[in-house]
């Protein structure tokens, strides 16, 4: 049965079956925790009182009778292993120190801590309480808002503004992001399918601008502002004038979860706060790849977008082969990222657009995902479902 506590001094879970410390419970680590629960001792070490659904953060901001949805407890997450309410200080080739000073020590270690995100995309607390309470205020003032600025034109802005507009028809809406295109690197298709639907939703996308100061006030708080732009590159028709609003978001910049590593004791990361891992995503230190150590997620250097479906793919890989390790067999399970980028990006519950690995073609090419197929896989219930089943709370 797992458990929710501290831990204390140097402990090892039992004697006999491989002990795993997995440091983070987010999509990857909350997925091989319990993909390795059967076959090993795993204690899953997370400073959150729950697993929280970040990819429906935008609509618990918009609704708040749903956002009690976007959170899954652990205690049902594992059968044997356990979960410690705890935060690492340290990770070495033996173990994890802990901040409350104890120390978990094991066989196996999975580095899974993720980034963080500006709000609402993230929570940014370790309480689902408070993180309610902070989206019930953004929402109270949100509503009285009636033009709203979001900066940033990736997917978390668009499915921001797409959140937005399904429950107020009438507020103004402006993106802006000085990047000259959207979605680059998608299909043409795509790209043009999600122009035209943000038209459709009377939301205004202005590319190639930036703004020349940062508004003031707090992001998600209602407060009348108006700021100057300028235009970036050769965008420029129409894009230099002022821009008045009521609320801004910001909904740009990715930052590592890594600051436990700084010590060196196991690796030192990349210039952008990343973990090198091999094709078989094991961690690699100063000497070479460490053949027990394991990183996954928005913590490695993967080249490609970091996104909760391909952590959990990760998790895949890296519990298949701790598995086998554990069982006296060689690690051969690898992570291929795929040469193509994915997402499945809501417009609110009912409009969005997709685009996915072509599995029947052979080309290795991408395939558009059309709008009533991106609400029946996602922006319907954004995958709660799913997450249901994993945390045995369906």
């Amino acid at each position: 049965m797992s458990e929710n506590g501290s831990g204390s001094g140097s402990e090892n879970v039992s004697a006999g079956r491989a002990t795993v410390a997995v440091v983070g419970g987010g999509y990857g680590g909350a997925a091989v925790a319990k993909a390795l629960d059967g076959g090993t001792d795993v204690v899953l070490i997370e400073p959150k009182d729950a697993f929280v659904h970040s990819a429906g953060a935008l609509r618990a901001l918009v609704r708040p009778d749903w956002a009690a949805n976007m959170f899954f407890p652990y205690d049902r997450l594992l059968s044997r292993g356990r979960v410690l309410r705890e935060r690492a200080s340290s990770v070495d080739p033996g173990g994890v120190t802990l901040a409350s000073g104890g120390r978990i020590d094991a066989d196996y270690l999975v580095l899974a801590t993720g980034s963080d995100y500006a709000f609402p995309a993230k929570t940014e607390t370790d309480s689902s309480a408070e993180a309610l309470r902070r989206l019930r205020v953004a929402y109270d003032e949100l509503t009285g808002a009636e033009r709203v600025l979001i900066l940033g034109a990736g997917p978390v802005g668009l499915e921001l503004a797409g959140e937005i507009r399904a429950v107020w028809p009438a507020k103004r809406i402006v993106i802006v992001d000085p990047a000259p295109e959207v979605l680059p690197g998608f299909l043409p298709e795509v790209r043009a399918d999600l122009l035209r639907q943000l038209a459709a939703l009377d939301i205004e996308l202005r590319l190639g601008v930036r703004l020349d100061e940062q508004p003031p006030g707090e992001p998600g708080r209602a407060k009348t502002f108006t700021v100057p732009t300028t235009p970036v590159g050769d965008l420029t028709a129409g894009l230099t004038a002022d821009l008045t609003a009521d609320i801004w978001f910001r909904c740009h910049g990715v930052r590592v979860n890594g600051g436990y590593l700084g010590d060196g004791r196991l690796t030192l990361p990349t210039p952008k706060g990343q973990v090198r891992v091999t094709d078989t995503l094991n961690v690699t230190g100063p000497a070479g790849p460490y053949a027990h150590v394991y990183a996954l997620g928005d913590l490695t250097d993967v080249a490609e977008a970091k996104m909760a479906g391909h952590a959990m793919r990760h998790a895949d890989v890296v519990a298949r082969n701790i598995l086998a390790q554990a069982r006296g067999e060689r690690a051969t399970a690898t992570y291929l990222p795929s040469p193509v980028p994915s997402a499945l990006l809501p417009l609110g519950p009912g409009g969005g657009v997709g685009q996915l690995p072509d599995t029947e073609g052979g080309a290795g090419g991408a395939v558009p995902v059309p709008a009533p197929r991106v609400a029946a896989y996602k922006g319907a219930d954004l995958f709660v479902g799913r997450f249901a089943e994993l945390f045995g709370t369906a």
